[in-house]
């Protein structure tokens, strides 16, 4: 049972995280998938402080959404899918440390994750005339601001409401 459990978990959140990340993309085209890409989906990062399944399970939708996205090139594939991978290992490693009873710590992953390997695809991807150290660092800027707003905006209002209301017992 507790197999099934972590699968249909994990299958759940991955589809949630390609619904929410393509819902994005079509009434705010360009928001999921530029340098201050702030998607929404990456508040569902979240759930790894709750369970493990969000690990495969976030992980899975990010892979899915990145190939399957038409713009998306096979670099993105591979690092992006990585990352959203570190940060919900990270985030269910630090899931009790926490800050005003909330896990801000576990909150900042993505945002710490994302910034330099997600900063790095974009330098080689956009940067003109090969990798700089300039534009990564703008980069990773770029990418840490808008991992970091969804997560400690967005994912801390949907810990406090899981929280406040018991879900994370009853569902996690």
């Amino acid at each position: 049972m507790k197999k099934t459990k972590f699968l249909v978990y994990g299958g759940v959140q991955a589809a949630l995280y390609v619904v929410l990340t393509y819902a994005q993309n079509l009434l705010w085209p360009g928001s999921t998938t530029m340098a201050i890409q702030m998607r929404v989906s990456e508040a569902l990062c979240v759930f790894a402080c709750f369970t493990p399944a969000a690990i495969p399970g976030l992980t899975i939708g990010c892979l899915l959404y990145n190939v399957s996205w038409a713009q998306s090139l096979p670099l993105d594939w591979l690092v992006g899918s990585l990352a959203t991978l570190f940060a919900t290992v990270c985030m269910w490693l630090l899931r009790k440390v926490k800050i005003a009873k909330c896990p801000f710590p576990a909150l900042l992953m993505p945002a710490l994750w994302n910034a330099p390997l997600v900063g790095w695809e974009l330098t080689v991807y956009l940067g003109e005339g090969g990798f700089t150290w300039p534009v990564f660092w703008l980069n990773a800027l770029y990418v840490f601001l808008g991992e970091a707003i969804v997560l400690l905006v967005l994912g801390t209002i949907l810990y406090y409401a899981l929280t406040a209301r018991g879900l994370d017992k009853k569902f996690f």
